[in-house]
């Protein structure tokens, strides 16, 4: 893939109108590559002094990395920097998320007016952010330091490389704040007065759950609605994940299914047929009836799932308190939805009634203080909407977090992931015995405060999701 970025959009007009030739920002192609090599020989042995001989390190011998270069319109190669997992055991398997950007370089003749340093650094931070990173740090001379912070970086701390005085930095990347506020942060002004007549929640201590607990009953409801744009792509999974994400309410709640209500909008009876096909296997598979519903044909595709259960102690998302432990309990077989890849995790459509049953039961097998159903919101987001209801901070702890092999963290944290709970109990409760199919770990941890913390394995802890995710607030 090559990223080819105008100077001028990063960096706004030169200011000098006798500056250098044009440039733009690319991706380094082999013989690029050997030119930004030389370049940093150049800048960092012979005109600083940094190293002895040679600046060569293991990032640059890690397939991972990725080298931008500013390359002139006659070709030249005017400065670069790379990419590349951050030089920490933890990342030298698997992408955890944690990138860093170093070997930052500039011709000296092509310094100054141009805006190239800041170029390439704006590249890297939308390079860093197009690779799904989580975290993007970088450790500079302390004589760069206010090119860092003009451009938006973080100043965490000082430090000593080479004998020179640097500065660590990092760029605030907003992946899952940006998905929480897009999917969930309008809730709490739209669903205002809604609830009692009175304006209160129908059911205390539930409020914005996945589910609801009927008054004077042991039901428990749970209502979610596809996105058109799925239903019309992809009739027959639609139907399928309506059940899905349904039935995950109930079982975040503890509730057994009792059976599901659809509502199915179709432009004709040939596509309400797949879209119905889907909703069947799924209701067959599961064991859970259709018990009714309604259907509309001649408008564009809708459909949503009203699903019914029972319990006489519904879990809620709101039970958390400070000093639990967080666990994630997920199903992490399957892969990548055709066509959804780091958006949808498919692992329920490969698996037998008898494993997708034995996950509707582990919240209430379990009976923690507080669960969650890992939703559109990811897990992050999900995490945090569980933070807001109880009224705490959750941090987690990125490298134990149960992940898929075939996913990046950047994704797992933000996509739906088909199965995943997101509980709390008191520190140390050893879990019960779980279906084989699923894997759970304590990978985080409950505190005073307000939303949701990734702790990285250096100890750095980094800010996913501040505050409130719904703006609903506490459950009463």
């Amino acid at each position: 893939m090559t990223l080819e970025i105008d100077h001028g959009i990063l960096t706004g007009r030169r200011p000098d109108p006798t500056a250098p030739a044009d440039y733009i920002v690319v991706q380094a192609d082999a013989s690029q590559r050997e030119a930004y090599r030389r370049l940093r020989r150049d800048v960092f042995v012979r005109e600083q002094g940094l190293f002895a001989t040679t600046d060569h390190d293991r990032a640059d011998d890690d397939p991972r990395t990725v080298v931008l270069v500013a390359r002139s319109i006659a070709g030249e190669v005017l400065g670069g920097v790379r990419l590349h997992p951050a030089p920490h055991a933890s990342t030298e398997e698997r992408d955890l998320g944690w990138w860093r950007g170093s070997r930052l370089a500039v011709r000296p003749d092509a310094r100054g007016a141009t805006g190239i340093g800041a170029a390439l650094v704006r590249a890297a931070c939308a390079w860093a952010e197009s690779l799904g990173a989580l975290r993007f740090d970088a450790v500079v001379q302390t004589q760069h330091h206010p090119l860092f912070t003009r451009l938006g970086w973080t100043t965490t701390g000082d430090v000593e490389l080479q004998g020179r005085p640097h500065v660590a930095l990092s760029w605030p990347i907003a992946r899952v704040q940006r998905l929480a506020e897009a999917t969930k942060s309008p809730l709490g002004s739209l669903l205002a007065g809604l609830g009692a007549p009175q304006g209160g929640a129908p059911a205390p201590g539930f409020w914005g759950d996945d589910g609801v607990p009927v008054p004077g009953s042991d039901l428990v409801a749970a209502c979610d609605a596809i996105l058109p744009t799925m239903v019309e792509r992809d009739p027959e999974w639609a139907g399928w994940c309506a059940a899905l994400v349904n039935l995950n309410d109930l079982a975040a709640m503890g509730a057994t299914p009792v059976g599901l209500l659809d509502a199915v909008g179709a432009r004709d009876a040939s596509f309400a047929r797949r879209v119905l096909a889907g909703l069947r296997a799924a209701s067959e598979a599961w064991g859970v009836p259709v018990l009714g519903g309604h259907t509309q044909l001649g408008v564009a595709p809708a459909l949503s799932v009203t699903a019914l259960g029972r319990t006489d102690r519904p879990v809620p998302g709101g039970g958390a308190r400070p000093g639990e432990e967080v666990r994630l309990t997920a199903d992490l077989g399957g892969g990548w939805r055709p066509g959804y890849t780091g958006l949808q995790w498919d692992s329920s459509s490969h698996r037998s009634p008898e494993d997708l049953r034995a996950l509707g039961r582990i919240v209430a097998d379990l009976r923690p203080a507080a669960a969650k159903d890992v939703s559109m919101s990811g897990l992050v987001g999900s995490t945090g909407m569980l933070a807001e209801a109880s009224g705490v901070r959750v941090v987690l702890d990125v490298d134990r977090v149960p992940t898929p092999a075939g996913a990046t963290v950047g994704d797992w944290f933000t996509c739906f992931p088909g199965f995943a709970m997101v509980t709390t109990d008191c520190a140390g409760a050893q879990p019960v015995e779980l279906p084989r199919h699923v894997t759970s770990r304590a990978c985080g941890e409950t505190l005073e405060g307000a939303g949701v913390g990734l702790r990285w394995p250096d100890g750095v802890v980094t800010e996913a999701v501040r505050g409130p995710v719904t703006g609903m607030g506490e459950a009463a």
